[in-house]
């Protein structure tokens, strides 16, 4: 199939003039063929700047196929996009959710029943003791249970073990370990009467968790079940003020699972013949409520 160009009006001038110079018979040749040459070289420029063009709107049409399927791309990740984030939505709610149950579940260590009568007793003493089920731990307040600076239980903390001491006896509290631990705030030891009997927060604090661990002793807890430790000022629980913290003058009572058995300590007759006998727990000897330790 022949192609049609389309001429344009110098091409068709020369043409023309060549034309009519060459009927007229008075045209050099030399000028004739200038002419010729002329138009040819016009007519391959047109032919060019057409091929130019076909290959311009190939481009084009290739260019815009390519738009086209990346925008389509771009619809398909934002739709995936939106789908993710919703779908992440889901899942951060559903962890809410699973967070929310297991809080309500409100899982303790110990059995539910021996929850119940230590959260009874707590109750009943709600200044000197409360108790965390999801800990295990009875808290003293030691403001309420030894005077300032000793390390003698009150008379009501004395009843309050009294008391304690056949729960943690029961059977659903025979297989726990009994670990008392001290703690006071950070305010020193200054009276030398204190001092010579505790002479650092530490010794205070360890002081103040045996007579608590020798009081269940007395009203019948095993002594191979229970341990002692102080801690002096160094495990806090807010921040100590000039005059210390209350809430950091503690003795705390944990239950844990038993990591042994709770032999009582042998009776009966010696190997001398005489009966022996566990010697009874010293007590710490009183002094004087002073404003200071």
């Amino acid at each position: 199939m022949r192609r049609r160009f389309r001429i344009s009006a110098p091409v068709a001038w020369l043409l023309a003039g060549s034309s009519f110079l060459a009927a007229a018979g008075c045209v050099p040749q030399n000028q004739y063929d200038d002419l010729l040459t002329a138009y040819r070289a016009q007519e391959q420029s047109l032919l060019s700047c057409q091929s130019d063009l076909e290959s311009l709107r190939a481009n084009e049409g290739a260019l815009r196929s390519q738009l086209s399927r990346a925008a389509e791309d771009l619809r398909a990740l934002e739709s995936f996009r939106d789908g993710q984030g919703g779908d992440l939505e889901r899942l951060r709610q559903d962890y809410q959710a699973l967070l929310r149950r297991l809080e309500a579940l409100n899982i303790s260590p110990l059995p539910e029943a021996l929850n119940r009568e230590l959260a009874r007793l707590a109750s009943m003493y709600g200044d000197l003791v409360t108790f965390d089920p999801k800990r295990g731990m009875l808290r003293f307040n030691a403001d309420f249970t030894f005077d300032l600076g000793e390390a003698t239980l009150r008379s009501n903390a004395a009843q309050l073990i009294r008391q304690l001491a056949p729960i943690l006896n029961s059977p659903e509290a025979s297989s726990f370990e009994i670990i008392v631990l001290g703690h006071t705030d950070n305010v020193p030891i200054g009276r030398p009467e204190t001092r010579a009997k505790h002479p650092t927060n530490v010794h205070l604090s360890a002081h103040r968790a045996i007579s608590v661990r020798d009081a269940l002793v007395r009203d019948g807890i095993l002594p191979g079940r229970v341990q002692v430790a102080g801690f002096g000022e160094f495990r806090p629980l807010v921040p100590n003020g000039p005059r210390g913290a209350a809430e950091n003058r503690r003795v705390e009572v944990f239950l844990v699972p038993a990591s042994g058995s709770f032999d009582a300590p042998p009776s009966g007759p010696s190997a001398g013949g005489r009966a022996a006998s566990a010697p009874a727990p010293a007590r710490p000897r009183p002094v004087d409520d002073e404003p200071v330790k």
